[in-house]
């Protein structure tokens, strides 16, 4: 999904955080290997380290940099963490229109690693959002992940895909759906997998109509995605399938699983594309419909 080259992507949440709408925040951290042994182990709750190899490295030292400098489409096209920063005004631009009383989150670019009273945000955990401080942190490194140890392409819509998955989190807890359906529990048909798909399903619905959203000047902030970019997104999804995951291992359990089958979080994250939040109620559904 690419950004029209000359929307102002600076925005509302600019006024927020000192004038950014995204902050950085970290010091010194682990490697990419790290990033994978444990972004594997937060999706399926095993430890799959053996199956990796390779050199540790550091984090990418560019973020602070790049977000000082994005003010426009043209940089969010051209860098990862731009792309984060100028993607989250557009995600709220969406909820603030869907749901009645939003208020945006933070969203922390960490370089290599933070603090969150969610626990240690870091290159090694992938990204998540912290419900306690209402805040999405995410490490723009995670694409090497995607791309080198999961199989995805990690573009441009699979980056964005990933960021307004986090903000479906943020809605769920503000509307009150984690309340609801406490995440107990493990397996194909648990309340944790549920509470995955229905992200996915609200990042779909966001994606449809991301073209619509507007900057100050009434410029579209986004083109209307591709195929190859809607392509792009769905092996995104598939590659953070559980099965997929645990396929790396040599066994495949569908009682550990906490995020639900490849197919699963494709077919529901375009469930959300063809048909807005409103055909996002995984809770409602039977098992066998999930």
């Amino acid at each position: 999904m690419t950004f029209n080259p000359n929307a102002d992507v600076r925005g509302k949440s600019a006024t927020r955080r000192g004038g950014r709408g995204a902050v950085v925040a970290g010091g010194a951290g682990v490697g990419v290997i790290g990033i994978a042994v444990l972004l594997i182990s937060l999706f399926t709750g095993q430890d799959f380290s053996g199956l990796l190899g390779g050199s540790p490295g550091g984090g990418t030292g560019s973020e602070g940099e790049a977000l000082q400098n994005c003010t426009t489409g043209a940089d969010a096209n051209n860098d990862d963490a731009c792309r984060l920063d100028a993607g989250e005004e557009v995600i709220n631009s969406y909820w603030q229109n869907e749901v009645e009383g939003y208020r945006a989150p933070d969203l922390v670019l960490v370089e290599q690693q933070t603090s969150s009273p969610c626990g240690t945000a870091s290159n090694q955990t992938g990204p998540f959002y912290c419900p306690t401080d209402e805040t999405v942190y995410i490490d723009p490194t995670f694409w090497s992940i995607l791309r080198n140890q999961l199989g995805a392409e990690g573009g441009e819509f699979a980056q964005l895909y990933v960021l307004a998955h986090e903000y479906g989190h943020h809605v769920q807890h503000l509307t009150g759906i984690f309340e609801d359906h406490p995440r107990d529990g493990t397996g194909e048909d648990s309340n944790a997998v549920r509470t995955e798909l229905q992200a996915d399903c609200f990042a779909g619905a966001w994606a449809a109509e991301a073209p619509n959203q507007k900057d100050a000047s009434g410029q579209s902030f986004l083109q209307k995605p591709t195929q190859a970019q809607i392509d792009d997104a769905l092996s995104a999804a598939s590659a953070v399938g559980d099965d997929h995951i645990q396929q790396q291992s040599g066994r495949v359990n569908p009682e550990s699983w906490t995020h639900g089958s490849s197919e699963q979080r494709q077919r529901w994250f375009m469930a959300g594309y063809t048909g807005g939040s409103g055909a996002c109620d995984t809770f409602s559904v039977s098992g066998q419909q999930l």
